[in-house]
């Protein structure tokens, strides 16, 4: 299959790009940039130059494709909800590309769009009204597509996508940690992070793509919760630092606006994901993943 993929020199998309060629698929990756193409065409995949930000160029790249894999997002915080509006509108580009077919399209959304408290199921909807996350954005646009008929999926990504490279929250928090002096949890620490090894989440978009019906909903989840004091814990043995407890107040100055996500209470289950797809997550755990020498310290 022709795959089309956005966000193909980042973290997770590099991996998706591996994994694609690996599996016999002819990979061609969105770059806006030179390094990008130049990384791209090292590793073997086609270019197609664009941004995110061009609508039309993200069109026509998946027009040529008979398949799409959208990974690409900016992670700018400070404009956090202008960019989930910006999900939407390059989604709906990417479908307008593929309207008319049954090629797929295979769109990353996240976990922690979803109630907390409790464990979500690939069944769960998003929060709504007052609690809505904005990162909601990009599965509504996902299912106005899904009600034209076009063969749309979502894979829901854990606040922990690990491994060599890891571009994500825990090094957040490993610079928080270096820049405060402690390694911090809220409260008792209870709350519950899930997270993937980025390969296993790189086999399950291509597995979507390739296996995944319309409208479906993937969890790229192999741990269903891990303790976050306990992640702190190993951020604060691996960096030689004291391991605190903070109330809701002292950790609104302590992480200051990733707060929120430090208290993230997101158990999630991926079992109907495993049943339908087959896949089956190898990587070593998150705590383990942290644990050795260079995650933290590198």
């Amino acid at each position: 299959m022709r795959v089309f993929v956005t966000g193909a020199t980042g973290f997770i998309g590099g991996a998706v790009v591996r994994d694609l060629m690996e599996a016999g698929h002819r990979v061609t990756g969105l770059a806006r940039s030179e390094a990008a193409a130049n990384a791209l065409e090292a590793a073997g995949a086609g270019v197609h130059r664009a941004s995110l930000e061009d609508l039309d160029g993200l069109r026509a790249g998946a027009e040529a494709a008979e398949g799409v894999i959208h990974t690409a997002f900016n992670h700018d915080f400070t404009t956090f909800r202008d960019n989930c509006e910006a999900d939407r509108r390059v989604i709906a580009a990417l479908g307008s590309g593929l309207a008319g077919s049954d090629r797929p399209l295979v769109v990353t959304s996240g976990i922690g769009i979803l109630p907390q408290g409790r464990v979500s199921t690939e069944a769960s909807d998003p929060a709504t009204g007052a609690a809505a996350h904005p990162r909601a954005a990009s599965e509504e646009a996902a299912n106005a597509l899904a009600a034209e008929g076009l063969p749309v999926s979502v894979v829901r990504l854990p606040p922990s996508v690990h491994g060599d490279g890891d571009r994500g929250f825990v090094p957040i928090l490993i610079g928080i940690a270096r820049r405060t002096g402690i390694s911090a949890f809220i409260g008792d620490g209870a709350n519950r992070w899930p997270a993937v090894h980025r390969d296993d989440a790189a086999r399950l978009f291509r597995l979507a793509l390739e296996h995944g019906s319309a409208g479906a909903r993937h969890h790229g989840v192999a741990e269903e919760g891990i303790l976050f004091r306990d992640i702190a814990g190993v951020i604060g043995r691996r960096l030689d630092l004291p391991v605190r407890s903070l109330t809701p107040d002292e950790a609104a100055r302590h992480f200051g606006w990733f707060a929120h996500f430090a208290g993230l209470d997101c158990p999630t289950s991926s079992r109907l994901t495993q049943e339908r797809l087959g896949w089956r997550p190898k990587g070593i755990g998150l705590l383990e993943d942290l644990d050795r020498p260079g995650y933290v310290q590198g």
